[in-house]
């Protein structure tokens, strides 16, 4: 009788550790496959054999997005694989523990977006205008905010003059570049018929009068832009939430089930 119990809580414990490994393999791979784009960016900027320039950009580097996430994902990752694989408590309470930290950090900052609404816009408007001033400083930076104005079909954070930001596309006199008085070219309405990007249509643009400018230019910010795309995919965006919660809660749960099994045999063992 005492066998069979423990031939069964044996068979628990191995089903549930394979899942916990296999899982958690493939996100410890991503996590590397994410590292190791963050530090090749870099490296091909030159930040790894300068490392004293990491601070010199003014605005966001995207590689710290990758960077961030995939050390986040390679730890929770190793943890995961190698305390299922090895049966390792600590190793597995810490997978448990840190994903509950990740998960109330993520509940915490949904709740405060939902309350302090204004203040997030005020700190998007920040980020964005930040980022416009050290547009031209990394090439990284200048291709994802293409990217989002041609994606949101916007220009600046509230609107093109946000532009004069930039040392590059301010309209001021004492400005040399010829860029002045202009925008990106992500701000450009796109022509169907063109098969090339005239990386030169924002040219001078906001030289001309506010009704000129609308055929040639986005004119809606992208602060308003990305609040539309919420809400009229907020059904979507709610799901994708839920569902990473969900698969967070299912992993704290194996996790600790897994233990507890692991507990339950080292006990067995002890009083056989």
């Amino acid at each position: 009788m005492m066998s069979g119990k423990h031939f069964k809580a044996h068979e628990v414990s191995c089903c549930i550790k394979y899942f916990i490994f296999g899982f958690n393999i493939i996100f410890w791979l991503l996590g590397v496959a994410f590292l190791g784009i963050g530090l090749w960016a870099w490296s091909e900027k030159g930040v790894l054999s300068n490392i004293s320039s990491i601070t010199d950009l003014g605005g966001f580097d995207p590689v710290w997005l990758f960077l961030v996430v995939g050390g986040v994902m390679f730890i929770l990752g190793f943890a995961g694989c190698i305390g299922a694989l090895r049966e390792n408590s600590f190793l597995l309470k810490f997978f448990s523990v840190f994903l509950g930290i990740i998960f109330f950090l993520e509940l915490t900052a949904g709740v405060l977006a939902f309350v302090f609404k204004d203040w997030i816009k005020d700190q998007l408007n920040f980020f964005i205008n930040n980022n416009i001033r050290a547009y031209r400083d990394d090439i990284d930076l200048q291709n994802l905010i293409d990217f989002t104005q041609e994606y949101w079909e916007c220009c600046g954070a509230f609107g093109a003059d946000d532009w004069n930001l930039n040392i590059y596309f301010n309209c001021t006199d004492s400005n040399p570049s010829r860029e002045k008085c202009g925008v990106p070219f992500s701000c450009c309405t796109k022509d169907p018929a063109e098969d090339v990007i005239n990386t030169q249509c924002g040219y001078d643009i906001r030289a001309k009068a506010d009704s000129e400018q609308r055929t040639f230019i986005y004119i809606k910010g992208c602060v308003p832009q990305f609040e539309k795309w919420l809400q009229d995919n907020l059904t979507v965006v709610a799901g994708i939430f839920i569902g990473i919660a969900l698969l967070q809660i299912f992993g704290i749960c194996l996790a600790q089930n897994l233990v507890s099994d692991i507990e339950v045999v080292r006990e067995s063992c002890l009083f056989t």
